[in-house]
């Protein structure tokens, strides 16, 4: 995302583009990749509900976002890419508000790996993550990405 600072990112989160839903493809490659062709769809305000459930010192990622909301919703995947993005809402959101923050830190990409694209970048969700007990490692020589330890020995699993 480009311009975050002039971006209504609270408007964002509360426009639910009509969803939820779930979508059939047909795309075999897809089918096959994702498990099933029943594709879920949540709106911006559930990945930040979501993300506001994780607790101090415990981390989720967006893959397991999807996977909640799947189940929930008896789709066999949730859609990757608006998933990303709604995570980046949430975030971008969050920083905008004076007050009731969504602790957006504690969501992680696959691996474990930081988001660079949240406010601040990995510098700030890598000081906030420090500040909870995580341990940041640094993987790479050109191509630098930043994980958390051992993520999975935190992981927040929602009901």
């Amino acid at each position: 995302m480009a311009n975050e600072e002039k971006k209504d990112f609270n408007a964002m989160l509360h426009d639910s583009k009509d969803m939820p839903k779930i979508q059939t493809i047909t795309d075999e490659a897809s089918i096959k990749k994702y498990g099933g062709d029943r594709m879920y769809f949540a709106p911006p305000i559930d990945y930040d509900t979501i993300m506001r459930m994780v607790p101090f010192g415990k981390v989720i990622t967006v893959g397991k976002i999807r996977e909640h909301f799947a189940a929930k919703s008896g789709a066999d995947f949730t859609e990757p890419i608006t998933a990303g993005v709604f995570v980046s809402i949430a975030a971008w959101a969050s920083h905008q508000r004076e007050e009731d923050k969504t602790p957006y830190w504690r969501t992680l990409k696959a691996n474990g790996e930081l988001n660079e694209k949240y406010p601040g970048g990995v510098t700030v969700q890598k000081e906030e993550l420090e500040a909870e007990g995580h341990t940041i490692i640094q993987k790479g020589r050109k191509n630098i990405r930043y994980y958390v330890k051992d993520y999975e020995f935190a992981l927040f699993e929602p009901d």
